[in-house]
């Protein structure tokens, strides 16, 4: 296993701080919580003449609210932290992190603008397996594991529909600006998955099925996803990260530790012609257990026995996984106790 530096690891680390810092300082107006489903969260609240307008902000936690409590000094040092992070993204490149491609990143950037992310998106499947480099601090290497063009993006319904918020401009739009068009050509509402023609990339929207999969709405980013079963655990307690485009995108990603454990499941639902990726599934989720389970042990073994303890289904599909791969199976076993 190679490892970056730990000046590198601590230079992402610092680029994600900016970011959060970032985000936190664009406050309109005055941030006022609201709970719901015994949850809190954050919106920013302004004037737009004589109504009030809401923006969400993030779900309560105390390194949000001791950001929104700085927001206007750190409103006061946009200037300088643009310029850090700008510093921090060439450094970060002269370690060797993966780049991001001018077509990925500008777009992961203007999704952000909109407030995907803000609103509950997660980057799912080998999007969010890069960006794990700066997470753990490990060299993910160039082979094909970590190569793609394509785009996942994972939230929650009701998620999306309880937060009262929305995309500005709606993804639709977005997509549209870069020449993706939806796949069958159908009205953009109904649309969960977008090709780029001249490229070939597809953007798909998910949703975790509680019930039959199907096509559900992701009210907050005004498209339609695909609902699968195993995402719930997949993008449930999601982290930031940071993509190496301009001076930098924050962005959402699953665990790490849920992200390898989902890749042993959705690996054994793959079949006929998609061989290639339930294999690429296997290489992305033993790296990772690799990692996980010489840095963080309790997080890795948590999270399986958490997958495990969801029913027999659950159990059977890992089971399936870890025969092919029984060196994994003892690496997961040693973990108990």
């Amino acid at each position: 296993m190679l490892r970056h530096s730990a000046i590198a690891h601590a230079a992402y680390h610092d680029l994600l701080r900016l970011l959060k810092d970032e985000a936190a300082s664009g406050l309109r107006g005055t941030p006022t919580a609201q709970s719901r489903n015994g949850r809190v969260y954050w919106y920013d609240s302004y004037r737009v003449g004589t109504a009030v307008k809401k923006t969400y902000i993030g779900e309560d936690s105390p390194e949000l609210r001791q950001r929104l409590e700085r927001a206007r000094a750190l409103k006061a040092e946009a200037k300088e932290r643009r310029a850090a992070r700008n510093r921090l993204v060439r450094l970060l490149r002269a370690e060797g992190f993966l780049s991001t491609d001018q077509g990925s990143g500008s777009l992961l950037n203007a999704m952000a603008q909109a407030g995907t992310f803000r609103l509950g998106g997660t980057v799912v499947g080998t999007q969010a397996f890069r960006l794990y480099e700066g997470e753990l601090g490990v060299r993910l290497g160039f082979d094909d594991s970590a190569q793609t063009d394509d785009l996942d993006i994972a939230s929650f319904e009701r998620l999306s529909l309880a937060l009262d918020d929305r995309a500005d401009p709606p993804l639709g739009a977005v997509l549209a600006d870069f020449r993706f068009d939806p796949v069958p050509a159908l009205d953009n509402l109904q649309a969960w998955r977008w090709s780029q023609s001249k490229s070939g990339t597809l953007v798909e929207f998910l949703t975790p099925a509680f019930g039959q999969e199907g096509l559900r709405p992701l009210a907050a980013l005004e498209v339609r996803a695909q609902a699968l079963h195993y995402l719930n655990y997949l993008i449930a307690e999601p982290i930031t990260a940071a993509v190496l485009y301009r001076s930098g995108v924050l962005v959402q990603i699953p665990r790490p530790e849920r992200f390898a454990i989902h890749k042993l499941i959705v690996s054994t639902r793959r079949h006929g012609a998609d061989a290639l990726k339930a294999e690429k599934d296997r290489r992305q989720a033993r790296f990772l257990i690799g990692v996980l389970a010489e840095d963080r042990p309790d997080d890795l073994w948590e999270a399986y026995e958490d997958a495990r303890g969801r029913g027999p289904r659950w159990g059977a599909r890992l089971d399936q996984a870890l025969e092919r791969m029984p060196e994994l199976r003892a690496q997961l076993e040693a973990l108990e106790g």
